[in-house]
């Protein structure tokens, strides 16, 4: 019975002295740390508008009795674009005319009189007095015709300006009457733009314009063909904002011009700023410990993991800019990371490579 209870007690002892079961391995995700060199301000939209374009319009008033172009028509410098009715001015030119030859009548006579006064003075048979009245009248004859000359000048003028040219070549880029509409003297017409010179224009909330570095660079990509790229710089920003959105329109010079940067091609515009070098972290791989706020570091090479505290300096888009003893590269768990423990083997998720 003795020998019974002794292998009893030693059967309990070795039992006791087993090891404890081995901590499972614990599967996270992780990913990795990135350096970043430039601020991005985000993404606006805007569309290639020409640096240059005049609104124009007929010098005088009328009924514009035909249009010979529409809107997006490439026209060439001299190019008739619209004309009104020219009844009154070929009224007023006949008129003018007509003034002018009477006037000129007058003129006649009046050469013809002086010379008739100017030999009988003369001969000693004419007065002064008559010499000098022809003479007046003379003056007064050449007066007469230059002033109606001038008028016949000034009718045949407004004449012309019942023509509509471009001015320039260029594109018409807005039209704002039509046929059979009544307009008065320098009441635009159209808006033609000059393609030669193009610029990209965004409008931008009017808190970033106040806080917009020197020296930001602007990228511009077409929206519908985002291969389409140029640089940009700021050439003029609107010194107010506008009242309903709180925006202000800003005008990039661009650096390049793609072909396929045609006016009005919708752009996406991006601000960035170069930056002292800074990394950035998912905002999952943030952890609250202690009032403190650290991310776990994973190893790799031994598969394990210890926490690093960080200082958070920026939040946005899902990402944290951060600052503490981690270099580009490193990967930090970004799920699991809550039950984790300094040193604990873990496995890394392989599908969260990069």
């Amino acid at each position: 019975m003795k020998r019974l209870c002794l292998l009893s007690l030693l059967a309990l002892a070795a039992c006791s002295k087993q090891d404890p079961a081995p901590e499972p391995v614990r599967p996270v995700l992780t990913a990795p740390v990135e350096a970043l060199g430039t601020d991005q301000f985000g993404r606006f939209a805007g569309s290639i508008e020409a640096r240059y374009q005049s609104d124009i319009g007929f010098r005088i008033s009328g009924r514009i009795a035909q249009r010979l172009v529409d809107v997006g028509n490439e026209v060439k410098q001299g190019q008739l674009l619209a004309v009104l009715d020219p009844t009154d001015q070929q009224n007023r030119v006949r008129a003018n005319q007509g003034d002018l030859a009477r006037v000129e009548a007058q003129w006649i006579n009046a050469q013809a009189d002086a010379r008739r006064q100017q030999a009988l003075f003369d001969r000693g048979v004419g007065a002064q007095a008559q010499l000098d009245s022809a003479v007046a009248n003379l003056k007064t004859a050449a007066a007469s015709l230059d002033q109606a000359k001038a008028a016949v000048s000034q009718a045949r003028d407004q004449l012309s300006y019942g023509e509509l040219r471009a001015d320039h070549d260029a594109i018409v880029n807005e039209w704002r009457a039509e046929a059979g509409q009544v307009i008065s003297a320098g009441q635009v017409v159209a808006v033609l733009a000059r393609p030669d010179v193009k610029e990209a224009v965004i409008d931008l909330p009017a808190s970033l314009v106040e806080r917009l570095p020197p020296g930001t660079e602007f990228k511009v990509e077409a929206q519908l063909a985002p291969q389409l790229q140029a640089s940009a710089t700021v050439r003029e920003i609107a010194p107010q904002a506008d009242p309903n959105t709180r925006t202000r329109r800003a005008r990039l010079s661009l650096a390049q011009t793609p072909a396929g940067f045609r006016l009005g091609t919708p752009i996406q515009v991006s601000l960035s700023n170069a930056t002292a070098p800074r990394l950035q972290v998912p905002l999952m791989a943030l952890q609250e410990h202690n009032g403190e706020v650290r991310v776990w570091l994973a190893d790799g090479a031994h598969n394990s993991v210890a926490p690093q505290p960080v200082q958070v300096l920026e939040k946005r888009d899902g990402m944290a800019i951060v600052q503490g003893p981690l270099k580009a590269g490193d990967r930090v768990v970004t799920a699991g990371l809550n039950s984790l423990k300094p040193g604990q083997t873990v496995k890394l998720d392989e599908g969260s490579a990069r």
